[in-house]
């Protein structure tokens, strides 16, 4: 007998002496539970909870978006930058020098310093940027292989307070990528280690729509 079996076997012996009209099979499910937590500014809520993932928190309006993004990208000495299709030239103005990268082989990433993307959607509550892969954002790999990523976030437009906020907004068969920090494991011993399956470094820009 498999675990299955024994389990279900242990379901049917425990309902065997109840009625069936007293156990129907349709059992309306509630959904009237709370579809936030979070009665604080949700874009507060956002910068906070990211910061506590150490991701590292800018503000900025579009004017100085590009000055900002090309400011970060030196500070981290990077010489090379994946640019997602549809990303706007404007946010790369400022990056002089900085070689321009669309999406490559996995090993052709792997040697580039940064990547700037947009995203989705932010969810305040966890601290969570979502990619989906449409334009600007680039797909899945590209958030992965280089160490440095820059992400844009238009505030408040693209922040929801929760998960069930964010749902609706997203396409659920398009490849959707869900970041709240930077990559990070830990071992049995609580021992943090950064890098291990994408950026060790994660910059989030807030730009003020």
């Amino acid at each position: 007998m498999s675990s299955r079996e024994a389990i279900l076997g242990r379901v049917r012996r425990a309902l065997a002496d109840v009625p069936r009209d007293e156990a129907p099979d349709d059992v309306p499910v509630v959904r009237d539970y709370l579809r936030t937590h979070s009665p604080a500014d949700a874009v507060e809520t956002l910068a906070e909870n990211l910061a506590d993932y150490r991701a590292v928190v800018h503000r900025t309006d579009a004017a100085g978006l590009p000055e900002l993004i090309g400011r970060l990208l030196a500070a981290r000495g990077s010489r090379s930058v994946v640019v997602p299709e549809g990303l706007p030239e404007e946010w790369l103005r400022a990056a002089e020098g900085v070689r321009r990268v669309p999406d490559a082989t996995p090993g052709e990433l792997d040697a580039v310093d940064s990547v700037v993307t947009g995203c989705a959607v932010a969810v305040a509550e966890t601290g969570t940027l979502v990619l989906d892969g449409s334009a600007g954002q680039g797909r899945r790999r590209i958030s992965l292989m280089p160490d440095h990523h820059v992400c844009v976030v238009r505030v408040p437009g693209q922040v929801v307070d929760s998960v069930p906020q964010a749902l609706p907004r997203l396409v659920p068969t398009r490849p959707l990528t869900w970041i709240s920090g930077p990559s990070a494991t830990s071992d049995i011993e609580l021992d943090r280690v950064e890098g291990v399956h994408g950026p060790r470094t994660l910059e989030v820009v807030l730009v003020t729509d």
